[in-house]
C-alpha cells in the first residue's frame, strides 16, 4: 500500500523543463487506466485529491468496477453483472462502506394501530406492502428515504389477512389466509380471485406465467396466469407437511418448497414444474420443527433458506443436495423469518425477536452489525425486508423501519 501510493506520487511531481507539470498527465490514458487499477479505494480517492483533472479521471466507472465487485451491496452479482447502470460506481462503493461498517440512519416510514403480519415488495419508486386483507402502494419521494403518506393505489380481493403476494408480468399475485389467489392488475382495477387450498395459502411465486403455491393444508398446487385459465389446477403435489415457503427456479423447470418439518423427511423438497413430480430433498440433519419461513433462488444451481432452526443454509445443487456449502447461524438462537441477499456478498436476516435485522458478509462465519428495531414491550419479528444499493426496509407487527446507509 505505501509502496504504491509512493509510486503514484512520484509520477506526480513536475517534469522538468517547458512540459513542466505532473508527469502522469503526459501517459496514454490506456496505460493511466491500467496504473490506476491496481490502486485501493484510499489510494484512489487520494489521488482525486490532486486536481480537477484526476478528479474528473479517477470517477470513471471502469476504476471502480474491481473494487465494486469485492464490496457490500454495490449493485454487482457474483458473475460481475451490473444491476444499477444508472448509478455511478464510485458513488456506489461510497455507500457499500457504510454497510460494511454499519453506519446507517434508522426512521419509522409507516405505522399502524392494530399487530400485522406485513408481507412487501419494492418495485421502481414504489413500495407495495399488505395491510390486512388489503395489498396498499406507496409512492417514494426521490431521496428513497421517505414515502407520500397517503397509498396511491389499494387492491382488496382476500376475505381474511394477505399471507404472501409476489409482482410479476404487470401483475400482483396474493395468497390469503381465505385458502384463496387473487390476481391484480398493477396499473388498472382488474382483479380476479379464485379458491386455491382448503386451509391458508402461506406462500405463492410466479414466474414465466406460471403460479405456485402453497397452503397450510399440505398441498402445493401449480397454476397458469393465462387469463383464459385462471383457477384451473395444473398439478396438486400432497407434502404431507404444511408448506410456509415456496420458490420457482429461474430455469422454470422447477420449484422448491419449504415446510413444517414435522415428518420424517427433509423441509426442503425440489419438485419437477411440469410433472408435479419429486425430484430431489436437500439435507438430511434437520432436527423435528426446524420448519423452513423463507427460502430463495440466487441462480438455477444456488438457494438460499431459513427458518425455525435459526440457520441459514445455502445450497449448490451442482455439488450435493445431502448437505448444504454454507451456513450462518443466528447467534441468539432466534428463528429466522426472512432473507433477502444482494446476489453477491450481502445477507441480511429478520429475526423473530425485538425486531432485529442482522447484515452477513457470506466470505465469513460471524455476523457483520445487528439493528435491533424494537423494545422489549413491542417486541416483534421481522416479518419482511428488502433493499436497495442506499436503504433497508423491514416490515414489523406495527411499523415500517428503514435503515439509511445513503445519509447515516
Amino acid at each position: 500500500m505505501a509502496a504504491t501510493e509512493e509510486a503514484v506520487a512520484a509520477a506526480l511531481e513536475p517534469a522538468p523543463g517547458p512540459a513542466a507539470g505532473p508527469a502522469l498527465w503526459r501517459l496514454p490514458e490506456e496505460l493511466l487506466l491500467l496504473v490506476c487499477s491496481y490502486l485501493d479505494v484510499r489510494a484512489l480517492g487520494r489521488l482525486a485529491q490532486v486536481c480537477r483533472w484526476l478528479r474528473r479521471f479517477t470517477s470513471c466507472d471502469l476504476l471502480w468496477r474491481r473494487i465494486a465487485r469485492a464490496s457490500l451491496n454495490s449493485g454487482f452479482t457474483r458473475l460481475g453483472t451490473d444491476l444499477m447502470t444508472s448509478i455511478p460506481v464510485k458513488e456506489r462503493v461510497k455507500v457499500s462502506q457504510n454497510w460494511r461498517l454499519g453506519r446507517c440512519r434508522e426512521g419509522i416510514l409507516l405505522k399502524w394501530r392494530c399487530s400485522q403480519m406485513p408481507w412487501m415488495q419494492l418495485e421502481d419508486d414504489s413500495l407495495y406492502i399488505s395491510q390486512a386483507n388489503f395489498i396498499l402502494t406507496y409512492q417514494f419521494r426521490p431521496d428513497g428515504a421517505s414515502l407520500n403518506r397517503r397509498p396511491f393505489r389499494v387492491f382488496p380481493g382476500h376475505d381474511e389477512d394477505v399471507c404472501h403476494f409476489v409482482l410479476a408480468n404487470s401483475h400482483i399475485i396474493s395468497a390469503g389466509g381465505d385458502g384463496k389467489i387473487g390476481i391484480h392488475k398493477i396499473h388498472n382495477t382488474f382483479t380476479v380471485k379464485y379458491s386455491a387450498h382448503e386451509q391458508e395459502v402461506n406462500c405463492v411465486d410466479c414466474k414465466g406465467g406460471i403460479i405456485v403455491s402453497g397452503s397450510r393444508d399440505r398441498t402445493a398446487k401449480v397454476w397458469p396466469l393465462a387469463s383464459g385459465q385462471l383457477g384451473q389446477c395444473l398439478h396438486t403435489i400432497q407434502t404431507e407437511d404444511r408448506v410456509w415457503s415456496i420458490a420457482i427456479s429461474p430455469l422454470l423447470s422447477s420449484f422448491v418448497t419449504g415446510t413444517a418439518c414435522c415428518g420424517h423427511f427433509s423441509p426442503l423438497r425440489i419438485w419437477d414444474l411440469n410433472s408435479g413430480q419429486l425430484i430431489t430433498h436437500l439435507g438430511c440433519d434437520f432436527p423435528p420443527g426446524a420448519g423452513v419461513l423463507d427460502v430463495m433462488y440466487e441462480s438455477p444451481s444456488t438457494l438460499l433458506s431459513c427458518g425455525y432452526d435459526t440457520y441459514v443454509r445455502y445450497w449448490d445443487l451442482r455439488t450435493s443436495a445431502r448437505k448444504c456449502v454454507m451456513a450462518w447461524e443466528e447467534p441468539h438462537d432466534s428463528t429466522l423469518y426472512c432473507l433477502q441477499t444482494d446476489g453477491n456478498h450481502l445477507l441480511a436476516t429478520g429475526s423473530s425477536y425485538y425486531g432485529v435485522v442482522r447484515l452477513w458478509d457470506r466470505r465469513q462465519r460471524a455476523c457483520l452489525h445487528a439493528f435491533p428495531l424494537t423494545s422489549t414491550p413491542l417486541s416483534s419479528p421481522v416479518y419482511c425486508l428488502r433493499f436497495t444499493t442506499k436503504h433497508l426496509y423491514a416490515a414489523l407487527s406495527y411499523n415500517l423501519h428503514i435503515l439509511d446507509f445513503q445519509n447515516p
